[in-house]
């Protein structure tokens, strides 16, 4: 594994333990030639997925553009971060086991939308201006009444 610091080719693996939920392996790794230590996971991954944007073009699924998506939407939220990869990882597996190499975009923001509806009501509709493309406080308001949360958030 190279690091991150200096950029040397290799790595030693310092201590490895699986992850809470048990879908990945977190390694403490250290760097010999700068002394430098970080942390890597590793995860199964059961197939290649590509999404088909709505412009008509590909792109490989990338699980961290997911979960930077996802952190956007949680920023300054007291949700526990062990949670959040937890969520991402049930979104991951959820798209692989649907069997097909290639899915469209608005899927995966369908699962997003579900899975911080659960998780965070205020995550939920920042996710949501973004994926819904809204333009005026009308959307929201239109949002909030018909996802009947109006009462849950002071409009």
């Amino acid at each position: 594994m190279k690091c991150p610091f200096c950029g040397h080719l290799e790595s030693q693996v310092k201590d490895s333990r699986p992850s809470e939920d048990g879908a990945a392996i977190r390694r403490r790794r250290a760097c010999p030639e700068c002394g430098g230590r970080f942390t890597t996971f590793e995860r199964v991954q059961l197939r290649e997925l590509t999404i088909l944007k709505k412009s008509g073009r590909r792109t490989p699924f990338d699980r961290e553009k997911l979960q930077r998506s996802i952190d956007i939407a949680l920023r300054k939220r007291p949700i526990d971060p062990e949670r959040v990869d937890r969520m991402v990882s049930g979104i991951v597996r959820q798209l692989e086991s649907r069997g097909e190499t290639e899915l469209d975009s608005s899927v995966v923001g369908e699962l997003v939308m579900k899975a911080l509806k659960a998780l965070d009501v205020v995550a939920y509709v920042r996710y949501a201006s973004v994926y819904r493309d809204f333009r005026e406080t009308e959307d929201f308001a239109r949002f909030l009444g018909k996802e009947g949360l109006s009462e849950d958030i002071d409009v």
